[in-house]
């Protein structure tokens, strides 16, 4: 039995209420999810049940502009309803998630990603001869990015971390994926933002998940697939009773 947390004007207020109402904020009701949410949860339920009181008081319901917003409302409501019960019995079957999965496999995996470091200076000269001082063992590389390098990842030593194709410029995304693990660009890379000296520190080629590693994600979006089908199905039989004008 749920718990009474307060009652307003003879109208009680449940616990029930308070995870009804967190379930409706979506995502941005877990962080009300605790004491001090759940407590301005329940001061925003009495407010509401004051408004609800005050208006029935005042006969609110009465008036034409309150029932134009309700009649428009339960037409919301019914067709969203109908739309629930064309889609109740869409279902996807563990036969189904083995055939997507077989059939889509090469395209479910992680794309290729590298770690790289980079030097960025505004000059090739500037480039070959910071490129000449590392190949020398002069400094490290870490080192020469904090030191000449004008990119913020000077911080890092030069680091960028993991990404994958299409995230970098262009001309350094073509580079950077033709390299070899441990290698250094010896011929500067230019680019909108100056010239780089780029290190591939390693590469992950990726790989293909298992089955079961996906099997929830891949039977949602399987799912939501029929729906979606499903409903483009019903709309199209409610139109030959039901015709559309166009105006």
């Amino acid at each position: 039995m749920a718990n009474i947390l307060a009652t307003v004007g003879g109208l009680p207020i449940t616990d029930d209420d308070v995870r009804d109402f967190l379930a409706g904020m979506g995502e941005s009701g877990a962080a009300y999810d605790n004491p001090q949410g759940h407590a301005a949860v329940l001061q925003e339920l009495i407010g509401q049940k004051l408004l609800l009181l005050d208006a029935k008081r005042n006969l609110l319901e009465a008036e034409p502009a309150f029932r134009d917003q309700l009649a428009k409302l339960k037409d919301r409501l019914l067709a969203s309803y109908a739309a629930e019960k064309a889609l109740a019995g869409v279902t996807v079957t563990d036969a189904e998630l083995q055939s997507y999965y077989d059939e889509n496999k090469d395209r479910l995996g992680g794309g290729e990603t590298v770690n790289a470091s980079h030097i960025l200076v505004d000059s090739e000269e500037k480039a070959k001869a910071i490129y000449g001082e590392i190949q020398s063992g002069t400094i490290s590389f870490e080192d020469a990015a904090r030191k000449y390098s004008s990119c913020p990842s000077k911080e890092e030593g030069g680091s960028l971390g993991e990404f994958g194709r299409g995230q970098m410029v262009p001309e350094f995304d073509q580079a950077v994926f033709a390299m070899e693990v441990g290698q250094i660009t010896e011929t500067p890379v230019k680019t909108q933002f100056g010239y780089h000296l780029i290190r591939l520190n390693a590469k992950n080629e990726g790989k293909v998940p298992a089955f079961s590693e996906i099997r929830d994600r891949l039977r949602q979006a399987l799912l939501a697939e029929k729906q979606r089908k499903a409903y483009e199905s019903r709309i199209n039989q409610l139109k030959i009773l039901y015709p559309v004008d166009m105006h």
